[in-house]
């Protein structure tokens, strides 16, 4: 299990007493946060792009996530030295490919209207050799969580698909006008109209209610956050859609993953959704606490 270049980042924690063979797995497909993710891949495609691109990054990446992933990691192992953990940060941002969707090869760019599962490959792909790079670098990088996540749970490891959403569930559509759309959204006088989230979200059921994973662990995960002063919901913002990468893996190993979204705002100084976002290492802290206690037992 090796990182690759230009798609994801692969992270081993072991402890003193552990083998290389991870029994934690903990991926974060939407992992690429930083500008210089953006512009990397920017660099690489040569089709044209709306202007204020760069801005949608910013509100759309999970800012924290992989900071959170590897800090659980590596409070996991510190408890027990004989533990293994993989931590998998995806490097291709979902502005252009989104790594947590169902993809193959007739995949076509679109747009997809307000309150729909959000594109694979965004509308404004236009060029051929483009889309085909995208979808290069999802499969190699589809294909090493695959593999991952069947090595750990194929000895009885657990994985964990770790996210964090914005503070409000801001329904638009995602077209060339993103951008106008969300600075409309997020305008003082209307933001505060949208739903707020909850500070963790369990994603553990198919949309027609059937439950993917271990009650014994969402039981354990929300019990831990609840005692940190951490209100839990259970598939509060949307459910393990059978189009997401998350989906299909909660359904071939049941019982054995755990999909969950943390709030944007309560990890970061400032929530500045259209600029880079900076993590607070405190902020982290209280996030991963309970969540690799509750991994620990």
């Amino acid at each position: 299990m090796r990182s690759i270049p230009d798609v994801c980042e692969v992270a081993l924690v072991r402890g003193a007493e552990a083998s290389e063979r991870p029994e934690l797995l903990l991926e974060v497909p939407h992992g690429a946060t930083r500008a210089a993710d953006f512009d990397r891949l920017r660099d690489a495609l040569r089709g044209t792009f709306p202007a204020d691109l760069r801005e949608f990054f910013f509100v759309n990446t999970d800012v924290g996530a992989p900071e959170v992933a590897l800090r659980v990691a590596e409070r996991v192992v510190a408890a027990d030295p004989r533990r293994c953990a993989a931590v998998i940060r995806c490097l291709l941002p979902r502005t252009f490919v989104d790594c947590n969707r169902v993809l193959d090869a007739q995949t076509a760019p679109r747009a997809s209207a307000a309150g729909e599962l959000t594109p694979g490959v965004h509308a404004w792909v236009r060029d051929p050799a483009d889309l085909e790079l995208l979808l290069a670098r999802y499969r190699a990088y589809r294909a090493l969580v695959e593999s991952a996540c069947d090595l750990v749970c194929g000895q009885g490891g657990t994985a964990v698909m770790v996210h964090t959403y914005a503070p409000r569930s801001v329904e638009v559509p995602v077209d060339e006008r993103i951008v106008a759309h969300l600075r409309a959204a997020y305008a003082p006088e209307r933001f505060e109209i949208w739903p707020l989230r909850a500070p963790v979200d369990l994603i553990v059921d198919t949309p027609e209610g059937t439950r993917l994973a271990s009650d014994e662990l969402v039981e354990r995960v929300r019990a831990a956050f609840a005692a940190a002063g951490l209100e839990v919901a259970l598939n509060g913002a949307y459910s393990l859609h059978p189009d997401t990468l998350a989906g299909v893996l909660a359904r071939r190993h049941r019982g054995q993953t755990l999909c969950l979204e943390l709030r944007r705002d309560l990890l970061v100084p400032a929530f500045t959704p259209f600029q880079e976002m900076q993590v607070d290492p405190v902020k982290v802290e209280r996030v991963a606490v309970p969540l690799a206690a509750a991994l620990s037992r």
